[in-house]
């Protein structure tokens, strides 16, 4: 039936033209609705990762109190240590005076046995005299038989006076050394006393200072603990933010995300930006040089950054040619790693952690299977990956 359109009322072909007008109006509300989530998402992780920062810089606050802590922390455990040694020191000189009493003790002991010897010596002197009613100078004198008889009288008299004197002698002496014992003994108590007194003071005050000093730690382990449990918890949000927008990015490219898998340590403090067998070492290549290797895994493979750094630049597929999507990060020193044929990128700026997921391992760019091109460069130029896995 040609040129049956040519038939048609002009009415009708308006109609028509509104509702394909109409058609494409939905397709673009559709698109916008399918973009609406992840906007909502990355507002929201947005929204976290400012808090983030809020509690790291609480952090950094809570650094400089903690930093007072340990300063006190430090003071309370000098003072503790200078009181330990203290007391060891007051321990020690009452154990010597405990021993200085004890020896003090046992001399008066002595001192109080030959007092009372000597003390009953001479009354039993002072007895005998009373009862012997011994001779006066001049009673010896008037009934000798002569001079020598006098003169020999007189030295025996003279000899026991001496006896009498020696032994009243004796009793003072040892009187006034046992008043002096008792004397050293009592200052010696009184020494202890004190010295035990002052020990329990220092055990109080160390007491005391140990108890300040756990109350300090404690302060301090609490202090980081709370702070470092937000920080951790709004990291566990911001992930969970990060994973749902890669996921809806993968589903938009039709690429399933893949689990990471475990992280295989390299040297020089490299890691593996994926597990997977080498299917092009570094080296020259098809007549050219293949500056970098490829890792077979799957499309989806998460890509782990293999150091610390910064974003440098990411290139899109159209940008970067046969690199497809394209991600290289600055380590610092000259040191640079890139990742080649992305299938979508899960980072394009801002500083990364080792181990932190970059992109999604696709065959962007010129490619004859999924994998990842993995490069290292020094100062632009590249060198063997191999070097630092």
């Amino acid at each position: 039936m040609p040129g049956l359109h040519q038939d048609i009322p002009a009415a009708s072909r308006r109609g028509l033209t509104a509702i394909a007008v109409a058609l494409a109006a939905i397709v673009v509300l559709l698109a916008l609705v399918a973009r609406a989530p992840a906007a909502d998402l990355n507002s929201k992780l947005d929204a976290k990762q400012s808090e983030l920062n809020d509690v790291k810089d609480k952090k950094q606050v809570l650094t400089t109190d903690i930093s007072k802590y340990n300063s006190q922390i430090d003071q309370l455990t000098g003072e503790v240590a200078a009181l330990r040694t203290r007391e060891a020191a007051v321990q020690e000189e009452l154990d010597k005076a405990e021993a200085e009493l004890e020896a003090e003790q046992h001399d008066l002991r002595i001192l109080r046995e030959r007092l009372d010897r000597t003390v009953k010596a001479l009354e039993d002197r002072l007895v005998d005299i009373y009862k012997a009613d011994e001779p006066s100078a001049m009673s010896i004198v008037l009934e000798s038989d002569g001079y020598d008889d006098a003169l020999g009288r007189y030295q025996y008299l003279q000899r026991i006076q001496d006896q009498n004197s020696e032994i009243v002698g004796r009793v003072r002496d040892l009187r006034d050394d046992t008043a002096a014992t008792v004397e050293r003994v009592r200052s010696t108590r009184d020494s202890i006393a004190a010295k035990k007194a002052e020990l329990v003071r220092t055990r109080q005050e160390l007491e005391s200072r140990e108890a300040q000093l756990d109350a300090a730690r404690d302060r301090s382990k609490k202090a980081l603990s709370r702070v470092a449990d937000h920080e951790h918890h709004i990291e566990g949000d911001v992930s969970d933010l990060q994973d749902k927008i890669q996921a809806q990015l993968a589903a938009a490219s039709g690429v399933p995300v893949l689990p990471a898998g475990p992280i295989q340590g390299g040297s020089a403090g490299f890691i593996w930006p994926v597990n997977g067998p080498i299917a092009s070492p570094f080296g020259a290549r098809w007549g050219t040089m293949h500056e970098g290797i490829d890792i077979a895994v799957p499309a989806g493979t998460p890509i782990r950054a293999a150091k610390d750094g910064t974003i440098a630049f990411t290139q899109t597929e159209a940008e970067s040619g046969g690199y497809g999507n394209y991600t290289c990060i600055d380590h610092g020193g000259g040191l640079s790693t890139c990742y080649a044929h992305q299938s979508s990128f899960a980072i394009t700026s801002g500083s990364v952690q080792q181990g932190d997921v970059i992109g999604y391992v696709g065959c962007t760019g010129h490619c004859f299977g999924d994998h990842l091109h993995f490069e290292v460069r020094i100062n632009g130029t590249a060198v063997d990956p191999m070097g630092y896995l």
